[in-house]
């Protein structure tokens, strides 16, 4: 089920909101949140809602044994086991084939010549999303920077909560605790105004944006090869904010989702087509996966708190596990290692690169995160060299359809995404102006949507 979808919007969301506020104990609440989040997750296949629910249980288990024992011993495996049991189910079900794929091609370059057979595997939609949540609940636990809950309930709707489930943002259980433990004193007029001008925005953004110029470049890079210089660049800057405006409208949606029944998901986008460098950039990019990179790996390697030597080690392999995530191609592995490279050389070049003029630093990374956005949307290294190919060397081409509107789409989304306010820096107290704006915005996004196909969001693949 989408978000930007009908039923969603005419039947889920308001059954769940109203029979939410009818209720008033806090378990009634949380066994609510709980069953609708798996009712969401089963329209995608009811079948995964075993797996989700199989993560829960280990991890709430977990939590059960550190809040019990204090032995050394009995705490390590506590941390250890959930979190093995989730990353092999993350991997058996992402990266088998890929494994068996490059296992393949090695084979090959060692004169071993052989097809191994393929896995028929579905992956589960939001696994990498939950799986993040449930293995951060038992690390946090571990360290003792929460103290785990007993309420299996209160655990269960905090995985499986449908606003965040599939694709962020990332919420770590500490940044909602407060909001679950007291869900039953939550005030429903206080967060009214912001958590429907979030979704509203959102939906916009998806919908009216992002939807719109994905038809204009999706047919035009499946036929990458003919783009001309001007053409490919168009696209790719068209799909940068595509992407953006795809993801950050599904964040401010899940944001104002959470808001309706009285949880405050964090901010997942702080205007990143601003920043000044790229260490900046990855401050403002999907900042809930970001920060657990940072926290959950890149510290424990050492930081920046090492030789330098070591230091660059650690951004490379945080960069490269970060894109290895995304996806189980090794696109994205080189996309996480381009990102891991432009972060060592901003580390040893920083003093020179803050002393330039603040338009050029900003134009400068915008270029250097499009280029990687190449390998990001490639398929395959054939695609992504090509279209490198075309828009670094002058190529001739024929004009894409829908170029006057794709102009016109790219012009507006530079406007909002570099000089506008983002959604976390709006006053979401409506006025008459404002309400009226959030109408439009939201009668321009049904009549869309009632004329076409809901699409899925860009990070469900992920």
């Amino acid at each position: 089920m989408l978000f930007n979808s009908l039923p969603f919007l005419y039947v889920f969301l308001p059954i769940t909101y109203g029979i939410f506020w009818l209720l008033k104990e806090k378990s009634h609440r949380y066994v609510w949140l709980t069953v609708t989040g798996y009712i969401f997750y089963s329209f995608w296949n009811y079948k995964f809602c075993a797996l989700m629910a199989f993560s829960t249980l280990v991890a709430y288990s977990a939590g059960l044994g550190l809040l019990r024992w204090t032995d050394r011993r009995r705490r390590l495996l506590c941390l250890i086991l959930p979190v093995t049991a989730d990353l092999l189910l993350l991997g058996f079900f992402k990266y088998s084939n890929f494994i068996l794929g490059t296992g393949e091609h090695v084979a090959s370059w060692l004169g071993s010549p052989g097809t191994l057979p393929r896995l028929n595997i579905i992956l589960p939609v939001g696994i990498s999303f939950y799986t993040f949540h449930t293995i951060s609940y038992v690390v946090d636990a571990y360290r003792g920077d929460i103290k785990p809950t007993r309420n299996i309930f209160e655990f269960s709707c905090y995985v499986s909560f449908f606003a965040q489930l599939v694709a962020g943002p990332i919420v770590r259980f500490r940044q909602i605790e407060s909001d679950l433990d007291h869900i039953d004193q939550a005030d429903r007029s206080k967060n009214l105004n912001a958590g429907w001008s979030f979704f509203t925005i959102g939906l916009a953004k998806k919908v009216i944006v992002a939807d719109t110029i994905a038809a204009v470049i999706d047919p035009a890079l499946a036929g990458y090869a003919g783009l001309s210089t001007f053409d490919a660049w168009l696209c790719m800057i068209g799909y940068a904010y595509q992407l953006y405006f795809d993801f950050s409208g599904y964040s401010d949606m899940a944001v104002g989702l959470g808001r309706l029944f009285g949880l405050r998901l964090p901010q997942n986008f702080n205007s990143p087509y601003t920043a000044l460098d790229i260490a900046d950039f990855w401050r403002r990019w999907h900042i809930s996966l970001s920060s657990c990179l940072r926290d959950y790996l890149y510290v424990p390697l050492g930081g920046g708190r090492r030789p330098t030597l070591q230091v660059y080690r650690n951004l490379l392999i945080t960069m490269l596990l970060g894109g290895l995530w995304h996806g189980a191609n090794w696109t994205f592995v080189v996309w996480g290692g381009y990102h891991g490279l432009l972060l060592i050389l901003h580390r040893r070049a920083q003093p020179w690169w803050d002393t330039l003029p603040v338009a050029l630093r900003r134009t400068s990374t915008f270029v250097l995160v499009i280029v990687g956005w190449v390998l990001f949307r490639s398929s395959d290294f054939t695609m992504a060299t090509t279209l490198l190919s075309r828009m670094f060397f002058l190529h001739s081409g024929q004009a894409i359809i829908g170029r006057p509107l794709l102009l016109g789409m790219v012009g507006c989304a530079t406007a909002i995404a570099q000089l506008a306010s983002n959604t976390f820096e709006m006053d979401h107290q409506w006025s008459p102006v404002t309400g009226a704006g959030l109408v439009l915005l939201l009668g321009s996004s049904l009549f869309i949507i009632y004329g076409t196909r809901a699409t899925p969001f860009l990070y469900f693949q992920f």
